[in-house]
């Protein structure tokens, strides 16, 4: 919905004045957005009790890479027009593009692999260890995000302050597991 809301804005001429600026950072909130919330959804099936929240993970994740993939390609493409030069010259002078390269780079495996075919290949085990990557790309995408914006950083230290609470969870809650296994070995 946010993809087609924002094209009927673009038919409409309703991006305001720097349009492509507007597309970059629509892009790119959305992809934090959804990255952070795909984060949350395991730890909410827990807390529920319910395992519903659990069987939209993989399609929040895909939703995620699909706004990181519009982001990227509008940078490279319209703001950077392709030109490699300047955007290995951006890159260099920006250190939140690197970062944001970074999550990008990390995001791609996770995309390629997210079929239930790849599960089997790799086996369930480093299909978990390899998708665990997502917990540093969306840290890359907050501190992208934080890097980018130059006053207010409200939302990127509430996405932040979501992602530090998800990881949290995710943390204590493999305390005790990782005790179990121990004790059974």
């Amino acid at each position: 919905m946010p993809a087609a809301d924002l094209l009927w804005r673009l038919i409409a001429g309703d991006l305001g004045a720097d349009l492509v600026e507007t597309l970059i950072r629509t892009t790119g909130d959305w992809a934090i957005k959804l990255l952070v919330a795909g984060l949350l959804l395991t730890p909410l099936s827990r807390i529920l009790k319910n395992p519903l929240p659990v069987r939209f993970r993989r399609m929040v994740g895909l939703y995620a890479f699909f706004y990181v993939c519009l982001h990227l390609t509008l940078y490279l493409g319209v703001d950077q027009g392709l030109d490699l030069s300047a955007i290995i010259k951006d890159v260099l002078k920006r250190p939140y593009i690197t970062v944001g390269m970074s999550a990008f780079v990390l995001l791609v495996p996770l995309a390629i692999t997210s079929t239930k075919g790849m599960v089997a290949r790799l086996g369930p085990r480093r299909w978990r260890r390899l998708h665990r990557a997502v917990y540093a790309a969306a840290t890359l995408g907050v501190i992208h995000y934080y890097l980018l914006v130059k006053l207010d950083v409200t939302w990127p230290l509430i996405y932040g302050a979501i992602l530090a609470a998800a990881l949290g969870w995710r943390a204590y809650n493999a305390i005790p597991q990782r005790k179990a296994m121990r004790a059974s070995a």
